[in-house]
């Protein structure tokens, strides 16, 4: 096979009709392209292959958050929760509400934020058995537990205002310090300064 393969191809090379000198330019010729083929080849052949580097792994961001619920539940403490809970759900996760729970200013449907804390007021019974609201003692006033009524007892504050507090703190959860009363709409710097004495949260 490779003699008859030489001699077809020395007969081709004999017929051709060209002179000697380009016969000979025209095997240079293909030579240095077998010569470069080759050498692209081998240099192909021996680059080190780079293998895609493994993705990072990165930390994903945290995705819980922890609140506190305390007052009339079945247990009390601190619960991590999923992102986006809402209050209801801290309940659940304290085991629910004890019987004659007042759930009356929580915002069950609010949207839990990292580190609040939910306090669930017991409903207070009176001598009779007959239930009622809380009443507050002499005292400062804690923002995150009075009632409207608590609020309508300071200074300018009337029943309006008073229960505009109640619902900002129900929509926007507790209050982390006496000032963000000045928040709930209504009530200015000079207002507030008539009655802050009085706050605590």
């Amino acid at each position: 096979m490779d003699n008859k393969y030489f001699e077809h191809v020395s007969n081709w090379w004999s017929e051709l009709h060209y002179s000697s000198l380009q016969k000979r330019g025209l095997a240079i010729i293909a030579g240095l392209v077998v010569l470069g083929s080759a050498f692209l080849v081998m240099r192909g052949s021996s680059r080190e292959v780079v293998t895609a580097a493994p993705p990072l792994q990165i930390d994903s961001v945290s995705q819980t958050l922890m609140v506190d619920v305390a007052g009339a539940v079945v247990n009390p403490g601190v619960y991590s929760l999923p992102l986006n809970s809402r209050v209801v759900e801290a309940i659940k996760a304290a085991g629910g509400l004890k019987k004659g729970a007042d759930t009356s200013d929580i915002n069950q449907a609010r949207i839990l934020k990292d580190g609040e804390q939910i306090y669930i007021y017991p409903t207070a019974t009176g001598f009779s058995g007959s239930t009622s609201a809380p009443i507050r003692k002499n005292g400062p006033i804690m923002i995150n537990r009075a009632t409207a009524k608590d609020f309508e007892s300071l200074d300018g504050i009337g029943p309006v205002l008073a229960s505009r507090i109640v619902t900002y703190r129900k929509s926007n959860g507790p209050f982390t310090a006496i000032e963000d009363l000045l928040k709930v709409p209504g009530i200015g710097q000079s207002k507030f300064d008539q009655f802050k004495s009085k706050l605590r949260v």
